[in-house]
Formats: C-alpha cells, structure tokens, sequence
C-alpha cells in the first residue's frame, strides 16, 4: 500500500492500477542478492491498516520470527510524504531513527519512481530500505528463514502443494484482493460493474471451495490462506461500503463468514488485526471517495468471536507442528482496534 509521490489526492482520478515492487531484493539464507538471513539485522515496517503488510505480520506471528526481525508500525493516515512514525515518542522510529518511511527508501536509492509502500523490509545497520516485494516477503520469511523459526512452526509453503497454492494465490490475488482496489478506484461505470463483478464471482467460487474443506490448499493452513484472509477481514469493515463492493457483507455468505471466524480466531491471524486503523485509513485517506473524511461506526465486530464450527470439518491448522505462543509484549493491538 503505498503513500507519497503524487500524494493520496490521486485516488479516485484515475483507474487503479498497483505497482510493481521496484525493490525486489530478496533476504535468503545463502544472501545471494547481498542480504543474508540474519537475527536482528533487519527490520519489518508494516501498516495494520494494509492488507499486504498484514500478510507479513500473520507470517512472522506463525513462524515466531518476532525475535529475529523487529517491527515497527506506522500511523494509518499516511501525508503526502508518505508513511509515519507518529505513533512512536518523538514522531521517530526507535530503531531507525527515522521520521518518515520515505528516508529509508532515498537511503538506498534518490529519485526512485513510484509511491513508498508497507510492507517494507529495513537494514538497520545502513537504515536503508531492502525490499518493498510484498509478494515475496513472506514467501522468503516461510522459506529462506526457516532456520530461525519457532520450534513447530508450521510449513505455509509447502513443497509438495506449491503448484496448487500459487494457482489459487494467482486467482485470489486477481479478483479479491485486487479486485477491490479496482471497484473502489474505478473511474467510470462500466470498469466498476466489471471489477465488482469479478470479486464476488470469485468469492463465490472460493465459497464452493471451502464449503467441504477448512483451508484453501490440503488440509492445514497455507500462504493462500493468509492472502485470503487480509482481503476477508476488511471486506464489511471497509470494501463493503466505502469499494462499494456491496453485493452481498461476507457476513451474509455462511461458508466464507465462518471460514474468516475460523483464521480470526486462529493465534497469529487476529491479534494481528486492528479495525480501527483499518477504517480510519481508508475513510480518512481516501478523500476522493469519501471527501467528508467521516469513519462509519459500525460494523458491529462482535460477532468475530462467535462460534464458527469449521472445527467439524477436519484439518490440521498447524500441521505437525503447534500454535504460535502470545504475542510480543508491546505489539498488541489496542482494544479500540478489537472486537
């Protein structure tokens, strides 16, 4: 999710179309782009209100990489100079010392095009930015760092399955997750209808998958589970309404509301999600859709907790190995960001 460049008064002038990642270094255990998998090097800055920074944020919390690569979170409502550390003493990043994301990004290269984005991966010896490569992040965080995992950490690649999870991730990351984006920044009817269309075309396609089977992919969670869900859990909280992505609530699709309840509850999926940043960033940010900047107070999120029953399905969450254990002491969501 990106911020800065022409600044958020670009949304809704013009049709969406997401950037590629022009940093694509990769962090691997034989560091061959130059950047060795190493504890403590590197540091994770990340919005809650972003659905591919939160990928990265359930990955680290299943693997227990919590101690290997630090985080840092940045304010939801980003300015036209990008994303902020307001939310730390100072208005500065602890670590990196840094006010602005965007320092981080003109330390590895000046006058680099496209806008600056979360998830972003930071060399804190040199304070300059690594990767911006949300695809592949969290691919290489299951992969390259497994040496560093959690003692029973959970294989969301696996080997064996990865042809069938990289087809669905393919489709999911189309129509759903962006998806949305299109319907919401469309700039005229007919590119709407189109986007909307897919998105719900493909949940429903999605909803026939998981009307028999617990996770997307075999029978434990996987990669394709999380890009799923990072989409799922936004869907009434904000593309319902403010993407216009209203055919139907998530919470109105038996098979997909339960299934979203079922990761919700999951460790390392819903302590890692803040509905208040969520909503204040897209209602506040995207002023072009909604120039009133008004946040919504519904929808009533309490009903994240109740009993969703995929237990009855079978599956094993985890695999072989073991849930993720609580949360760092000072990266809890705080209650407002809770059902």
């Amino acid at each position: 999710m990106s911020g800065g460049g022409e600044g958020n008064s670009a949304y809704g002038h013009k049709a969406f179309k997401r950037s590629r990642s022009h940093f694509a270094d990769r962090i691997t255990a034989d560091g061959r782009d130059g950047w060795p998998v190493e504890a403590g090097r590197y540091r994770l800055v990340v919005s809650r209100a972003c659905p591919w920074a939160s990928r990265s944020l359930v990955s680290r919390r299943l693997l227990g990489l919590e101690d290997a690569v630090s985080l840092a979170v940045v304010d939801p409502i980003q300015d036209d100079r990008s994303w902020r550390f307001t939310l730390d003493t100072d208005g500065r990043d602890p670590v990196l010392g840094i006010r602005f994301l965007s320092e981080a990004y003109d330390r590895r290269e000046t006058g680099y095009p496209g806008g600056v984005s979360v998830p972003a991966v930071v060399d804190v010896p040199s304070g300059e930015l690594v990767t911006n490569d949300f695809q592949q992040i969290t691919l290489d965080l299951a992969t390259e760092w497994s040496a560093l995992h959690r003692p029973g950490a959970p294989d969301l690649y696996p080997r064996t399955r990865r042809d069938e999870i990289d087809t669905v991730m393919a489709e999911v990351y189309e129509d759903v997750n962006n998806g949305v984006y299109r319907a919401g920044f469309a700039t005229d009817q007919e590119g709407y209808e189109a986007a909307c269309a897919g998105v719900f075309r493909r949940l429903e396609l999605l909803a026939s998958r998981l009307a028999g089977q617990r996770y997307l992919v075999g029978d434990t969670i996987t990669e394709a589970d999380i890009r799923l869900f990072t989409t799922l859990v936004r869907f009434d909280a904000v593309y319902h309404g403010h993407f216009k992505c209203n055919l139907w609530k998530l919470a109105e699709n038996p098979v997909l509301w339960a299934y979203s309840r079922d990761l919700y509850q999951t460790p390392g999926f819903g302590d890692t999600v803040d509905f208040d940043h969520i909503k204040r960033h897209y209602y506040r940010v995207h002023t072009e859709i909604n120039p009133t900047r008004i946040v919504p107070l519904g929808p009533d999120l309490s009903g994240w907790l109740s009993p969703h029953h995929r237990e009855e399905l079978g599956g094993r969450p985890f695999g072989d190995g073991t849930p993720p254990g609580p949360g760092r002491t000072g990266e809890e969501v705080p209650p407002r960001g809770r059902p």
